[in-house]
């Protein structure tokens, strides 16, 4: 990957000037010294003044050739966060577009809740429902992570994987969708470099290595092309060779399980003209010259992806037998495939028209109405974003009508999906299907090329079942309105019914929950206006019977599971007992047998953790050959290690298997907690526990002379990363004094 560019102010300075007239440089200068002055005695976690981080976002939007009020956003989207300004502030200075903008980037408010993943869940919800009011939020946003995770190195281990995570998962698809490729590349290659690090560099190595040869290739075949073209007569060519980035090879070779050595198309050529015609008849000369490999062909002209990308895609045996990939375009589809909807959205000839750019590109952006669609959909953020992962950041394919028209849909998708996204009526109407003149299930995967025949009839009316089966959320919305629209009293009587017999499956007791108090709760928290419409919205498939249980349940739960901590209190430092988590769930989760641990120069030896001092992935580890019970891995520094110092030779160098980082294993670890003996000082800590492991499988306890309280726990961990992160926040409760794993 090519080192990230720094920009200094008076490059990002030179850059909008070159583009903007004099009144709107003046205004983006201003808006420079206001971000200077507001920011001057701030710093970045890495020690750097903290406005070099606008300085590289407002640089980053400048290099897209944003408008004036993009650019003026970048530098002032934290200063309403970080600083004392206020919102009123920026709208007086400049204006109601840069204050809406940088409204909408702000850092979402903390919010106190139940879990680390329904946070991040809320936040995304907010993020994305604040960038659907302007798509200008969403170039500013992605500029302001781009920058972020460029320098990721300040921040401990564990937060660099969390927002590398979350990069992978939300934003560089973001900016797929948009078509942003330039950005697109940059956040997967460095959000696999801090994922997975032997990987990344591996494959940066491997590239490296392989330069000098596929540079020869490229000049070859860029030199036979231009020959080839020559009798085209074609004015205003670029032919020129790019390699592929290190993520997407990454995707390849776990897609196919390939070695480096066995992915041939690591490069490809761009062919960049001034017409369609032009595209075509470049095309027909290079399968003139080269045998085009079969199936490998796409045409992105005529069916252009949905982020707007157009261009001919080809792979042929090139020079010396090798599979070489040709992609053949014109300018403008250039610059769309580089700067997608930004593009569109760029500062052009002095003036700048958001309003006539969004009319005129509205299949563009359709993805920000269908962002502000979704909201009406869930009120949970959980599903509000496993919507929006499913439905608007997955791969597209595209399906024919019998007349020949095309329909864009959610890979996955099926015939209900497709009838649905025709008409509402034509869905509610399906009996069945044809894919290719012969009849297929509803449940089957549409692909591209399909050509779909939706088979109606007048009296057909749709199933409940329709639900478990389409896959947009278009089409499961319609099908939810249908069953809206039928007898709420007869929705109510079933959805009540269905409530009642859950219960009683996962063995409450009816009259216990369902007094009328309990349910008038749930009906105002879950918004609605009588239990009447509650329960006909479990009836007709809106609001899921779970959610309704969990909320009916919580006070009940919270009564047992307040119950049961100051019964294992009790039981740990007034009976001095060892309380055992044994439950089925958690039984033979160890997995000894998986060979956590290479061993130097041996490929095939019994290996066991050590029981004395519970090492975990990530930890410092040596390996000592027992007799007869293969080799022993200790962390450095194990007591019991130390006391076999006279058998050295029996030492063995043994690393983790570098696997490891993406298996859900687990690993037993023990900890001694110590600190000011109070009531439920144990409960809390339990409670910490939870929301950053899974398995706590047993507690003993006492309290000494000086009433400090001195707790053993044994607990499950990936690996270093998790235990570390589960020692700091039992560190964080109150009159805990040190956490420190044991040796035994």
């Amino acid at each position: 990957m090519t080192e990230a560019k720094v920009y200094t102010q008076a490059e990002v300075h030179q850059i909008y000037a070159s583009y903007m007239n004099t009144d709107h440089v003046a205004k983006v200068d201003q808006a420079f010294e206001y971000a200077n002055n507001l920011h001057q005695e701030q710093r970045r976690r890495s020690g750097e003044p903290y406005i070099i981080h606008p300085i590289q976002v407002a640089g980053i939007l400048a290099d897209l050739h944003m408008d004036p009020d993009t650019v003026i956003a970048g530098y002032l989207h934290d200063v309403v966060e970080d600083t004392p300004a206020e919102l009123d502030d920026i709208l007086t200075r400049f204006g109601a577009d840069v204050a809406a903008i940088v409204d909408g980037v702000s850092k979402i408010s903390k919010i106190e809740y139940k879990s680390d993943s329904e946070r991040l869940a809320e936040n995304h919800r907010k993020l994305l429902l604040a960038m659907s009011h302007d798509i200008r939020v969403i170039f500013v946003k992605l500029a302001d992570r781009l920058h972020n995770i460029r320098t990721l190195d300040a921040l401990n281990a564990a937060k660099q994987k969390r927002i590398a995570g979350e990069t992978l998962e939300i934003y560089a698809p973001l900016a797929d969708r948009l078509g942003i490729m330039t950005i697109k590349w940059e956040l997967e290659d460095t959000s696999l470099r801090y994922l997975d690090y032997e990987a990344y560099h591996a494959i940066a190595k491997a590239m490296q290595l392989r330069r000098n040869e596929r540079l020869e290739i490229v000049a070859t075949a860029v030199d036979e092309i231009k020959v080839t073209i020559e009798n085209l007569k074609l004015a205003n060519v670029a032919v020129y060779g790019r390699p592929k980035h290190i993520y997407s090879i990454y995707r390849k070779m776990q897609k196919k399980q390939k070695a480096f050595d066995e992915i041939y198309d690591l490069l490809a050529i761009r062919v960049i003209v001034d017409s369609i015609g032009d595209c075509y008849a470049v095309l027909g000369a290079i399968h003139s010259h080269w045998t085009p490999m079969p199936g490998r062909f796409k045409d992105y002209i005529a069916l252009p992806k949905a982020n707007g990308y157009q261009s001919l895609h080809t792979s042929v045996i090139g020079p010396e037998g090798r599979p070489l990939e040709i992609q053949i375009r014109t300018h403008e589809m250039h610059e769309v495939a580089e700067f997608g909807v930004a593009a569109h959205w760029a500062y052009k000839e002095g003036k700048f028209d958001g309003a006539d750019v969004q009319n005129s590109d509205q299949q563009q952006l359709n993805m920000i109405q269908s962002i502000l669609e979704l909201q009406t959909e869930s009120k949970d953020s959980g599903d509000f974003m496993e919507t929006v992962k499913s439905d608007l950041f997955t791969d597209r394919v595209y399906a024919f009508t019998p007349l020949g028209d095309v329909v864009e849909l959610t890979q996955g998708a099926g015939p209900l999906d497709m009838a649905y996204s025709i008409h509402t009526k034509v869905g509610n109407s399906t009996t069945g299907a044809k894919v290719n003149g012969k009849i297929v299930p509803l449940d089957y995967e549409i692909k591209t090329g399909d050509i779909v025949e939706i088979i109606t009839s007048t009296t057909a009316k749709p199933n409940r079942d329709w639900l478990k089966l389409v896959k947009t959320r278009r089409a499961r919305n319609k099908i939810r309105q249908y069953f809206r629209k039928q007898n709420h009293s007869e929705n109510a009587v079933a959805g009540k019914q269905e409530l009642m017999n859950y219960l009683i499956s996962q063995g409450y007791n009816l009259d216990e929950l369902m007094t009328n108090q309990n349910t008038e709760q749930v009906m105002e928290r879950l918004h609605y206006q009588s239990i009447d419409d509650m329960y006909a919205a479990i009836g007709y498939g809106d609001q899921s019977v779970q959610g309704v249980t969990n909320k009916l349940t919580e006070d009940l739960r919270n009564r047992m599971e307040e119950q049961r901590l100051s019964d294992e209190e009790a039981l740990v430092f007034e009976q001095h007992a060892t309380v055992e988590k044994d439950d089925d769930e958690h039984k033979g989760r160890h997995h000894r047998g998986d060979d956590p641990i290479v061993i130097q120069g041996i490929d095939s030896m019994l290996v066991r953790l050590g029981r004395c001092c519970t090492p975990v992935p990530g930890d410092d580890v040596v390996g000592y050959i027992t007799k007869g019970r293969g080799v022993s891995v200790h962390r450095v520094g194990c007591p019991n290690l130390a006391n076999e110092v006279e058998l050295s030779q029996r030492l063995v160098d043994v690393t983790w298997d570098s696997d490891l980082e993406h298996s859900k294993r687990e690993y037993v670890t023990d900890l001694v907690v110590t600190g000011e003996s109070r009531a439920r000082l144990l409960n809390d800590i339990i409670r910490m526990i939870g929301n950053h492991a899974r398995t706590l499988n047993s507690i003993n306890g006492r309290v000494d002379s000086n009433n400090q309280a001195v707790i053993s726990m044994t607990v499950e961990v990936h690996d270093l990363v998790q235990l570390e992160r589960v020692m700091d926040a039992i560190k964080n409760v109150k009159d805990v004094s040190s956490v420190k794993r044991a040796f035994k």
